[in-house]
């Protein structure tokens, strides 16, 4: 595949998401720009804001296979991987068959996922890393694309179970869905409560997304850009010489080498999505928030005092020069 046509592909895809999700243009290419690294995004916002209809518009768009788990407290790993049931045949002999769950699709929206139990959530490892799922001995590839957008609820902490930060280390972004402004949700009601119904056009498939995701991987670095990435992702570590003030008094850990490697690739997408075939400093920092934003781990005294990830993060980008 050509840069141009990774370009023009990912533009096409990015505008027939749009003629569904009204505005939220930064939450559509960050969840483009996870989708060709072949990571997975955490999305937070309250309920309504169409994170549901986004990735159901994203598979319509791609004509890749989508499905939806909601996660409850009584939702059991089973419900998700699949389990071995026993089967019949046409001679009446019974055999054991494995009857394949909800993660065996391309596109998997995990609802609300801080509902369930640790147990649960931890059905999504194994599929989120190595794009497997073992059941009984027997390993169950998943296929390609294979792309999870979980969603979580900031506002309704009472009967949930934090993701803990090994989980949370596997979301190649975590994206804050901001609330639409008045002029976006006039356009909202007049797209939903009317007769018309706007459906997308299919412009791409499986195959196109694994050769944009194969080209991405291609991009070249330089050294000095790659230094630069390396600097700021150890000057999240509070003991390291490359640390700031901000990050030694309120960061009690930093980014792991995993997020390192989703600067490096997401930096690249960003480069090709503007037509440039190599990685610039401003692609780094412009993809520094959604990549960092989980992976750092706030102190006590950063909680105490109202300071967010984000703000931190900012300050970071700033006392971490390029060269």
């Amino acid at each position: 595949m050509e840069p141009e046509i990774f370009r023009r592909t990912a533009a096409a895809i990015e505008s027939e998401v749009g003629k569904v999700i009204v505005g939220q243009r930064l939450l559509i290419r960050q969840t483009l720009i996870t989708l060709l690294a072949g990571g997975n995004a955490l999305l937070e916002g309250v309920p309504g804001l169409a994170k549901t209809t986004l990735v159901r518009t994203l598979a319509e768009v791609i004509d890749c296979s989508f499905s939806r788990i909601q996660f409850t407290p009584d939702l059991m790993p089973a419900d998700i991987i699949g389990t071995t049931i026993i089967a019949e045949d046409e001679k009446g002999a019974k055999f054991f068959r494995f009857q394949r769950g909800p993660i065996f699709a391309n596109l998997v929206l995990a609802d609300e996922i801080n509902r369930a139990t640790p147990k649960t959530q931890s059905a999504l490892l194994e599929a989120m890393q190595e794009q497997t799922v073992t059941v009984g001995g027997t390993i169950h590839r998943l296929e390609p694309p294979f792309f999870v957008l979980a969603t979580q609820n900031p506002l309704e902490m009472e009967g949930t179970y934090p993701l803990p930060e090994a989980q949370l280390d596997r979301f190649f972004f975590k994206v804050n869905v901001p609330f639409p402004s008045p002029e976006e949700l006039v356009e909202i009601a007049q797209r939903t409560t009317g007769t018309q119904q706007v459906r997308p056009h299919k412009v791409a498939s499986g195959e196109t997304i694994i050769a944009m995701q194969n080209l991405a991987r291609g991009v070249p670095i330089a050294s000095h850009v790659l230094g630069y990435a390396a600097r700021l992702i150890s000057a999240t570590h509070p003991n390291s010489s490359h640390a700031p003030e901000i990050v030694r008094r309120y960061v009690r850990y930093g980014a792991s080498p995993r997020g390192m490697q989703a600067l490096i690739l997401a930096g690249k997408i960003t480069a090709l999505l503007d037509g440039r075939y190599n990685v610039a400093f401003a692609d780094l920092r412009e993809v520094a928030l959604p990549v960092l934003r989980h992976r750092c781990i706030l102190s006590f005294e950063a909680q105490a005092e109202g300071l967010t990830t984000d703000e931190i993060v900012l300050q970071l980008l700033e006392a971490v020069k390029e060269e």
